[in-house]
């Protein structure tokens, strides 16, 4: 596959990616798809953190653009040159994504292992902290919330998503980067097969 074709399905396969994760991230802040719940002392850290809208959706999106961008003939410098200067800012640009999905993953896992901030026994607080992770594989503990309702499958779904999607973000970034690095030093084969049909 040329780098050009590989950059452009890596470029949309990301910025798909990214929209995923500012949707996902959005939710968070409406529990239950209620509104009512979005007082600072009523969500967990890791939702006002904006992992997945911030660190998967922005930084992630710069260099889906960026590597579309670098697999398209473009008008913004033709020929041998541009494609090598636009395969370059997608290196650049890609490394900036592999950060954005790390940030990401970092806080949407942190988010999944300390639970969801909720009421429960007239107290708010994060109640599951403690068992690191293990309320996870206990679907009788999520009960125990009383508001916001139905929040800890509202959070495990969500802030799973998010790990799942920056996870394949990291490794997108990591293709493009290679792929882009080849783009600069090589060039993109499309020309010449291009010239010989």
């Amino acid at each position: 596959m040329c780098t050009g074709k590989c950059a452009r399905c890596v470029g949309l396969s990301l910025i798909t990616l990214s929209l995923v994760c500012i949707v996902a991230n959005a939710l968070l802040l409406v529990p239950n798809g209620e509104t009512s719940w979005t007082n600072t002392n009523q969500l967990s850290l890791q939702v006002w953190l904006m992992g997945g809208f911030i660190g998967g959706g922005l930084m992630v999106l710069c260099p889906g653009i960026a590597a579309v961008r670098a697999g398209g003939k473009g008008c913004c410098g033709a020929g041998c040159c541009g494609n090598r200067c636009r395969m370059l800012r997608s290196v650049f640009s890609s490394a900036f994504g592999v950060l954005g999905a790390i940030y990401c993953l970092s806080v949407s896992g942190a988010g999944l292992r300390n639970g969801p901030r909720c009421l429960m026994n007239g107290k708010w607080d994060y109640h599951f902290e403690d068992t690191a992770g293990a309320y996870l594989l206990n679907g009788t503990l999520w009960d125990r919330c009383e508001a916001p309702p139905r929040v800890v499958p509202w959070n495990v779904t969500l802030f799973s998503l998010l790990v799942a999607a920056s996870c394949l973000e990291i490794v997108l970034c990591g293709i493009q980067l290679v792929n882009a690095t080849i783009g600069v030093f090589c060039g993109d084969c499309r020309k010449k097969q291009d010239a010989t049909h």
